[in-house]
Formats: structure tokens, sequence, C-alpha cells
């Protein structure tokens, strides 16, 4: 059984950084909601527990707690933030509220060389630290191990007991040497080996598909995407021919990327692939509608229907498979923890499907792990490392009603954008960075004769979490060239803006 590192969530935004953050350092990491049943604690059998949060109400005798079974489990304990106060008080200590009116702050704290989680780190330390809590009083038998530049306690621990609070979050770029904090925990407090990675996972998994299928019938829905896409291989390169895919061609996809789906599974992949050139009839019900959100319901009910009459073609199947992945699980809803947002792989299966079970192989990893899977199974880099892209795809970089000649226009565009930008070496560093069809035409001038073209809409951005977002300061020559390129190279544009908008006011995407 693989080591487990368990984290208790209170609420906030940290939880799934700070497990990423403990899986690059070769530890596997699973995320519970604060109340989650010893029973299911004990079943992880964790190697550590961190208990973490970063939202404090007003009321601190209120405050949700866990259960005080984790305390009599043989494994150490790391409170951070909310988590430290959690700690504090179920253990016997006091904590008061202060008058600040930021969470959080970059504090200069004096850390404790004797702790073991402070020994490879700089004494004086900066941490992101919380600043609406104070702890009057660390419970009996526990040593403060750091205090802020006014005297006030930001770490304290039980060594014999293996328990410790941080009232900082290591995990955050702010806290200079948190990583180092991180790793102290982990490999010289919970002992783990650090041998978690993506290799083992993937033999792993196959392994473990190959017991679960054996002969069995397997179907999965391939849109192309990057979720999809490494679904299926690492369940084709299980069992082969007894998995079928279904990919439904929509028309909205970006240049070649189609065709590079098709290619990719039918050569590389011994899988069923089965292929359904859907356009035209995805282009006949979006006829005359114009509203972002009517284009969006049209697209995603007119996908199902086509997907479950080829669905029945194929017949009954034993599984059914979706390319869930940690984060649609997480911001779905675990246990009590609040929906962020519904998707659309979570509790959403096709109606009308005959199938026995649904399996979801990727459940367990972050978008980035995700990527590392496809590399791992020898998906080409163009696949695993695409672009986020909305479901409707195309269509609703479209402003306005979506013909065959505007996909066309904004497809090309968008293929000269990609490339300058992966020419200049940018691609790895923006996020997100894609053309759009604006519903607006200008005058303009070509080969010495009036224009009255289309405009084209160049947006990138900067983020972490695409919650929010910052628009991309992108070399104006890099600007320069694509535009010029659409202009000449794109038949019916005449004009190239870029969008200068964050997130919020803006959302990422314009429709």
């Amino acid at each position: 059984m693989k080591e487990t590192i368990l984290i208790l969530d209170f609420g906030g935004s940290h939880s799934q950084l700070l497990a990423r953050k403990i899986r690059k350092n070769n530890v596997y990491c699973e995320i519970l909601p604060y109340n989650a049943a010893i029973s299911r604690i004990r079943s992880l059998n964790p190697k550590g527990i961190v208990l973490t949060g970063n939202i404090v109400g007003s009321n601190l005798n209120e405050m949700s707690l866990c259960t005080e079974e984790i305390f009599k489990l043989s494994c150490p304990v790391l409170g951070i933030n909310y988590g430290a106060l959690v700690l504090t008080k179920m253990l016997g200590g006091s904590i008061s509220a202060l008058n600040q009116t930021e969470e959080c702050a970059k504090v200069l704290t004096s850390l404790e060389k004797k702790s073991i989680l402070f020994k490879s780190i700089e004494t004086e330390n900066y941490s992101w630290l919380n600043q609406t809590v104070d702890i009057e009083k660390v419970p009996k038998g526990y040593n403060i191990t750091g205090k802020t530049k006014e005297g006030k306690t930001c770490a304290f621990e039980n060594e014999e007991k293996n328990i410790y609070g941080l009232l900082f979050h290591p995990e955050v770029s702010e806290t200079v040497s948190g990583n180092e904090i991180l790793r102290a925990f982990l490999y010289d407090v919970c002992k783990v080996s650090g041998t978690w990675n993506m290799k083992t996972y993937v033999e792993e998994t196959i392994e473990d598909l190959k017991e679960k299928f054996q002969d069995s019938k397997v179907l999965l829905g391939l849109s192309g995407g990057v979720d999809s896409a490494v679904c299926a291989a690492l369940v084709g390169k299980a069992i082969g021919r007894n998995l079928t895919c279904i990919f439904v061609d929509h028309g909205f996809m970006r240049k070649n990327e189609g065709e590079q789906i098709k290619e990719v599974f039918t050569k590389q992949f011994d899988i069923n692939l089965v292929c359904v050139d859907a356009r035209q009839r995805f282009l006949e019900k979006l006829a005359g509608v114009t509203d972002p959100e009517a284009k969006r319901k049209i697209i995603g009910k007119e996908f199902i229907e086509v997907f479950q009459e080829e669905a029945r073609k194929v017949g009954a199947m034993d599984f059914f498979v979706q390319g869930t992945i940690y984060p649609d699980v997480i911001e779905s809803g675990v246990g009590n923890i609040k929906v962020v947002k519904s998707h659309h792989n979570v509790g959403g299966l096709p109606e009308d499907i005959q199938f026995g079970e649904l399996v979801e192989p990727l459940r367990s990893l972050f978008k980035d792990e995700v990527r590392q899977c496809g590399l791992e199974l020898g998906l080409p880099k163009d696949i695993v490392m695409r672009q986020p892209f909305p479901g409707p795809g195309l269509a609703i970089r479209v402003i306005g009603e979506v013909t065959e000649e505007k996909l066309e226009i904004v497809r090309e565009a968008d293929h000269i954008f990609r490339d300058e930008i992966a020419k200049a070496g940018l691609d790895t560093e923006l996020n997100q960075y894609f053309t759009v069809l604006t519903n607006m035409r200008s005058v303009g001038v070509r080969n010495n004769s009036r224009t009255y073209d289309y405009t084209i809409a160049l947006r990138a951005v900067i983020t972490t979490d695409f919650m929010t977002a910052k628009w991309a300061r992108i070399p104006y020559e890099i600007l320069e060239k694509v535009s010029e390129r659409i202009i000449n190279e794109v038949e019916h544009v005449n004009r190239v803006v870029y969008d200068i908008t964050g997130k919020p006011p803006a959302t990422i995407e314009w429709e």
C-alpha cells in the first residue's frame, strides 16, 4: 500500500496547493473534509495528517473541529493556520481574535533551530502569517518554536507526541523556505520514503485496470481534451481493443486537433475508435443563435444525443470510463466541503447508456499530474500540453451567430497566434491564449482597395488558479508579428486588437 499523507480541509483556498506541494516532494497526498469519519481516515493508513484552512469566523467559540480520534493514531499531526488554531483549542490552549483587517500578511518571524521542522532554514524568516487570531496560550506540555517580531506565537510543537502547529502557510510562495519546512515534516517527522512518482503511478494503475477489467468491454467518450485523451491512453495500454472510444467531431476544435486525435489513437494505441462526423448537424442546430448561453446549452445537449446514439449502436458495456480529475472531485464537493462549482464529470453521467460500473482512472490526479501521466504513456506533447479549451470550443469564440466561414476565420487566426507564441518561447509562460472573432466590422485597405471586414481580438492571461487572472504583457514586436500574419494570411480580417482586461472584471473567455 502506498504511503499517504492525509489533509483534513477546514475550508479556504490552500488545500489543493498544499496537496500539490506535498506530491511534488514525491509523497502521495489526499484531501478529506475536516469532519471525515475516523473509519475513513483509518482506511487510508496515513503516514501523517495535516489540518489546514484559512477561514476564521468571528465567533471563536463555534470553531469547526475534527475528531479527537486522530490523536490516537500512530502518525504525526501538523496544523497549518486554521489547523494550528484547531490544535490549540482541542489540546487545551487558548486563542483570541485580533483587530486586523487582513487575514494574512508577510511577517518577519523568528523560528527556533531546535525544532526539527526548522533545522535547515534561516532563523529569521518571512512567513505568510495569519493576522486575525492570536495564540494566547499554547497547550500544556507544548513548546513555542516560533514568534513574530512583536513576540506573538507563530509555531509550537510537542516533539514527543509528534504534533506541530504553524500559524502560517509554508506552501505558499510568499513564505521563505516553506518547502524546506514541509520536507522536514514529511521526511524527518513522518519518515516517508518518497517513492511516489508518475512512472510508478502509471505502472500500478495499468496493472490495477487489467485486473479490474480483465476481458470486459469498456466504453469511453473521447472529447479530444487532455483529460479524456490521457484516460483513453491509460485504459488502452491496459486492455487494448476491449476499449471502445467514441470521438464526436462537432467541428469546433482548433486547427488539426481532430485529425491528430484520430491519427494517434488509430496508429499508436490498439483500441476501437468510433469517429462521428457531426459538424453539419451542429451548425444546423446553431443557425440563427447568437446568445452565448443558448449556444452552450444547444452544443451540450446535442453532444450528449450524438454520443448516446453511437453508444446504443455499440451495445451494452460492462464499464463506462470518464476522465474525471481530482480538482473536479474537490470543487464539486467532497463530503461536507462546500461546492465551488459543479463539474459535468462528477455525477453527470449520460442517460440511456447501458453499462455496469463507472471507472475514473485519473480521479486522484491534479491537472499537472495528468499531463505528466500522458507524457509517461507516450502521448505527443502537442496533445498533453494542449491549452485549456472550453467544451463548446470555437463556437463561443465566435461572437454572435456561428457559421462555417466564421469558424474557419477564428481557427486560422488562432493557429497563427499559437504558432508565434511558441516561436517566441512564451508557450510555457502564458497560462491561456487564444483569438476571438468579434461581430464588429470596420473599414480597412487591402491591395489598394477598400475593405469592410472583421476584427480579431487576441486574449492572453497569466493565472495560478483560473479564478483570477492578469492580462499578459506580451512584447509589442510579437503582437505586431501576429497582427501582420493574421491580416495577410486570413481572409475577411482587416483589424487586430489586444484584450488588456483582467479577471475580474472580465472572464477569461469572451462568451
